[in-house]
């Protein structure tokens, strides 16, 4: 671009767990290509901790439009935000709101996609691509992000999304990890079973419950089920149901995000539903199976040499509903423990972690793709940290 460097870069970043974490490459690149700038990240309070301890903001504002807290609501953060005088304003999420965010806090540029009716609030618009009949054309989204990065022609050296653990979560997981009595020596296996998306990303408690005991039996590994507040009651059904002594949950645990990723961190393997912690599986350099249900998986690739992407054909999907309008979930539901545990078993084998194959025409595996430069993913990868 020709315009002046900026000195004040205000980025309202995106409100989901997965989506923030899609975003790090972004973040990174416009770090690089402002590094004298004051970049100030505007997240949900949420949002903050998955980016703990990320070098990419001088100062991070929490905002919750919703919360009960008057200092993280709009009046506060305007407020706040309007003294910075904000030189650029970059929109990862496509909502209206952010951009009126961006446009009352003065912020002189404000670029982003021109979706949401929110266009005129926008003086550097993207157009995300369509196809001829209009409609949007699934497209990863950390490149979605990038093309925001790039419009301001910052460097993109990598696609590889990063994330950081803080000591505090460090600590938190070796304590969580001493009260539960895990052994150390063993590997670990977390299961992530939320989606805030709603119901019809969830795999069956029965499905879990199978699968857990089987991964303690078969391959002596613990079994962590991983869980926030709203999924406590399933964690611990899961780990009682499975029955067996090396299957525990965090369900009793002070719940979050930051625990979550420490857990992860320290595990030979995730295996996750459709939500934001299975992006933190690239990152943190763990393998993860990912069970893939209403949704599209071309929106959320991230790509990790070592993931797996299991989805079961039904001619009803991928319906990208919350709820499943046909009552019978089949898209999960005959997405079958055996399935999973043999994904799980090629990633937990000694040695590089394979490509899985199946002979089973229903489910689909999603080998993880090359960037679009060409060049090898595991020629991208840089050592955790």
């Amino acid at each position: 671009m020709s315009h002046v460097d900026p000195r004040t870069i205000l980025v309202v970043c995106p409100n989901l767990i997965g989506d923030a974490v899609m975003a790090t490459p972004a973040l990174r690149a416009l770090r690089e290509r402002y590094p004298e700038a004051r970049i100030v990240g505007l997240t949900r309070p949420v949002v903050g901790e998955v980016l703990a301890g990320s070098p990419w903001f001088d100062e991070r504002v929490d905002y919750d439009p919703r919360s009960r807290q008057a200092a993280v609501r709009l009046p506060a953060v305007v407020a706040r935000l309007r003294p910075l005088r904000p030189d650029l304003a970059v929109l990862l999420p496509n909502s209206f709101r952010s951009a009126w965010v961006a446009w009352l806090a003065g912020a002189r540029r404000r670029l982003g996609y021109a979706r949401g009716g929110r266009g005129l609030l926008l003086t550097d618009r993207l157009t995300p691509p369509r196809d001829p009949l209009g409609r949007y054309i699934p497209t990863p989204a950390v490149e979605y992000y990038l093309a925001l990065a790039r419009f301001l022609d910052c460097p993109v050296r990598s696609v590889r999304t990063e994330l950081y653990v803080t000591s505090d979560e460090h600590a938190r997981a070796e304590a969580a990890w001493r009260s539960l009595g895990i052994d150390t020596e063993q590997p670990v296996v977390c299961l992530n079973t939320g989606g805030a998306f709603g119901p019809a990303k969830n795999w069956p408690i029965p499905h879990f419950i199978t699968l857990a005991r089987r991964l303690a039996q078969e391959h002596e590994v613990w079994v962590v089920v991983l869980c926030g507040p709203a999924e406590r009651d399933h964690a611990r059904a899961i780990a009682r149901g499975a029955d067996h002594p090396r299957v525990v949950s965090l369900a009793d645990q002070p719940p979050s995000v930051g625990l979550t990723k420490a857990a992860i961190a320290r595990s030979a393997l995730l295996i996750t539903t459709d939500s934001g912690p299975r992006h933190f599986a690239g990152p943190l350099g763990v393998p993860v199976v990912s069970l893939f249900g209403p949704t599209h998986i071309a929106w959320t690739r991230t790509y990790h040499p070592n993931a797996v992407h299991l989805q079961h054909r039904v001619p009803c999907g991928p319906c990208q509903r919350p709820i499943c309008p046909e009552g019978h979930h089949r898209c999960m539901v005959d997405l079958l423990p055996e399935t999973v545990l043999t994904a799980a078993g090629r990633l937990l084998a000694p040695g590089v972690p394979r490509p899985l194959r199946t002979d089973r025409p229903e489910v689909v595996v999603v080998r993880p793709p090359r960037h679009p430069s060409g060049q090898s993913l595991a020629a991208q990868r840089r050592d955790r940290r």
